[in-house]
């Protein structure tokens, strides 16, 4: 059974998820609010002390410089870092890295199935391929090459609308704790 909170977790990250698959985008206004109110939830889950809200704060840090690398190579959009960044608020830093790799693998799955229904799935590959060897000699072909790499991810298809995986994640994590 669900805690009331995670409930309201699950409903703000659907609320993300709809608008980014309709718009894939995610406002500002929405991940500031997932962030405040689950900064919230976690002081009211662990005590109003100074370590539970650090612990809040070090979870939004820790999401946010999880996602950051990809946003950063162009192959993820700002809102999907800092939406992971907000729930970072609610989880506390483990619990972001749970939401993470459950996020990761349901992404993986969208994306494959995304790609093989518009007949893509060849150039998600080869692209996926160029993407994690230009990572590993990341020194001898220069950041630059690596972001036209992942800009080569968003010109597949329409983007993914990662808020969707994220979900996935967050009902993850829910069930989890």
């Amino acid at each position: 059974m669900f805690h009331p909170s995670d409930i309201v977790l699950i409903g703000l990250t659907t609320v993300a998820a709809t608008i980014d698959a309709r718009c894939r985008r995610i406002p500002n206004w929405l991940n500031a609010g997932i962030a405040l109110v689950g900064i919230g939830a976690y002081l009211s889950g662990h005590g109003i002390t100074w370590m539970a809200l650090g612990m809040s704060l070090l979870g939004l840090l820790c999401g946010f410089v999880l996602l950051f690398p990809a946003f950063a190579i162009g192959a993820m959009g700002g809102g999907d870092v800092k939406l992971l960044a907000a729930v970072g608020a609610w989880t506390g830093p483990l619990g972001i890295l749970i939401v993470l790799l459950a996020a990761t693998v349901a992404g993986a799955v969208i994306a494959l199935i995304q790609a093989a229904s518009s007949g893509k799935l060849a150039p998600l590959l080869h692209n996926s391929g160029l993407l994690v060897l230009n990572l590993a000699h990341v020194r001898s072909v220069g950041v630059e090459h690596i972001e036209q790499t992942g800009k080569a991810f968003r010109s597949i298809d329409r983007p993914l609308p990662y808020a969707v995986a994220m979900l996935a994640g967050v009902i993850v994590w829910c069930a989890w704790f």
